[in-house]
């Protein structure tokens, strides 16, 4: 049997390349300083934002509002608060921004908090998103219900007693819009686009190739779908993979690799320097990462059994990752990866259901499912553990018993995890 081309020809020009890729990340990262540098030295700024979080807080018996809002003419997404009781949702405002000099560089790059003055408020002209949100909306009785599905469908921010549920749950994972949500959709479009397309094939153009067409096809409508919900980090960097690797495989060229992985994770931090800073982006390059290593070892195995393995295997490998920040431990995480097989039919069974306006007929078990009551326990991994863990990783590529040791590892800490809520 032939072997598929490689992406690289030898590990001297993957690291030839990844060094390139490096300079143009420092490069684009200089000209994100010099903004930064440019910002913080005036004195305030006037920008319009949208809204996209809104939370009520706190401080010394002095309660106000959190705002997440995003800028468009700065590029910057930021917290500010107001002493003002309104609903900002859905509106834009006008602000005057205060910047401090100690504002560091991962801050401007990330998601800082700056001091602000509420000038106007804006209604939003309801647009199509909007209207398919209040389309989600009119179909539930539960803004709770509401709330998770216009976080599954348009990547819309979780209300936080919403999100402390689902990180009870351990499936944050499913919520978050990622590669996860698009190849179910993808393989949706394919099967519902290719029988028509075959009609017109057979009779006008049976010379061309069906599944290269209904890919590409597919392709433009998953982009635009990643455009509308304005591209979250991990939807981003699935889509860049998706388009790749559909171009990879359409070559002929081997498509599930580590250098493969290494390369997109290297374009994206350059077309979107940002990212370096976003969660949900590494979270979601780890996840890959781990469903590459686990088809590296187990991918003679049959396709029933590489789900499982994939959808339990990835559940445990990614513990330790997600307890270097979320040290929230609940026994109803056990269910995670048993959610996650369940997920694969809910997705687009869900979106058939809401186009119909029969959205509602699984409210009784999704509302059971959030409201279940557990004991919760704290268990944050020590970053030096952590760093130690993401080693052993990276050399279970090369080595099967490294990689036997990495499940060790994570079982292990699964057991330690778990353990005290039963003894």
């Amino acid at each position: 049997m032939l072997e598929k081309p490689k992406l690289f020809l030898n590990v001297k020009e993957f690291w030839l390349v990844m060094a390139i890729l490096v300079l143009v990340l420092l490069l684009r990262l200089s000209f994100f300083y010099g903004d930064y540098q440019d910002f913080k030295s005036k004195p305030f700024y006037f920008t319009n934002v949208e809204v996209l979080q809104q939370y009520e807080k706190e401080s010394r018996g002095r309660p106000y509002t959190m705002l997440r809002v995003y800028s468009d003419g700065l590029g910057l997404t930021f917290f500010t608060r107001t002493q003002k009781k309104e609903t900002f949702l859905n509106h834009q405002l006008r602000l005057k921004l205060f910047p401090e000099e100690k504002m560091r560089f991962v801050e401007y790059l990330g998601t800082s908090f700056i001091n602000s003055e509420i000038k106007e408020v804006f209604d939003v002209e309801l647009g199509v998103k909007k209207s398919l949100l209040e389309s989600v909306a009119k179909q539930h009785q539960s803004g709770m219900i509401s709330n998770f599905y216009q976080a599954i469908f348009f990547a819309t921010p979780l209300e936080k007693s919403l999100r402390d549920r689902v990180s009870m749950l351990g499936v944050s994972h499913l919520i978050a819009l990622s590669g996860f949500h698009l190849a179910i959709l993808w393989g949706v479009l394919f099967v519902l686009i290719r029988p028509f397309y075959r009609g017109l094939q057979q009779r006008f153009f049976p010379y061309r190739f069906d599944l290269i067409d209904v890919g590409f096809l597919v392709l433009v409508i998953l982009g635009w779908y990643v455009w509308f919900v304005d591209a979250p980090a991990s939807l981003l960097r699935s889509y860049m993979m998706m388009v790749i690797g559909w171009t990879l495989l359409v070559l002929g060229m081997e498509l599930l690799s580590f250098t493969f992985l290494a390369t997109i994770v290297m374009l994206l931090l350059v077309i979107f320097p940002k990212l370096l800073l976003s969660l949900a982006f590494w979270f979601s390059v780890l996840g890959v990462f781990y469903i590459f290593l686990l088809l590296h070892y187990f991918s003679t195995l049959h396709k029933v059994l590489i789900t499982l393995m994939i959808s339990f295997g990835i559940f445990v490998l990614m513990l330790p990752i997600v307890h270097l920040v979320f040290p929230v431990v609940s026994p109803l995480q056990l269910y995670s990866p048993f959610l996650s097989l369940l997920f694969g039919f809910f997705y687009p069974l869900s979106m058939g259901l809401h186009l119909v306006g029969l959205g509602y007929l699984l409210d009784v078990p999704l509302l059971e499912l959030f409201t279940m009551r557990s004991d919760v326990h704290l268990v944050p991994l020590d970053k030096y553990y952590g760093m130690a863990y993401l080693l052993l990783s990276l050399g279970a590529i090369y080595s099967k018993r490294l990689f036997y040791l990495l499940f060790l590892v994570a079982f292990g800490f699964m057991g330690w995890m778990f353990i005290g809520f039963w003894v």
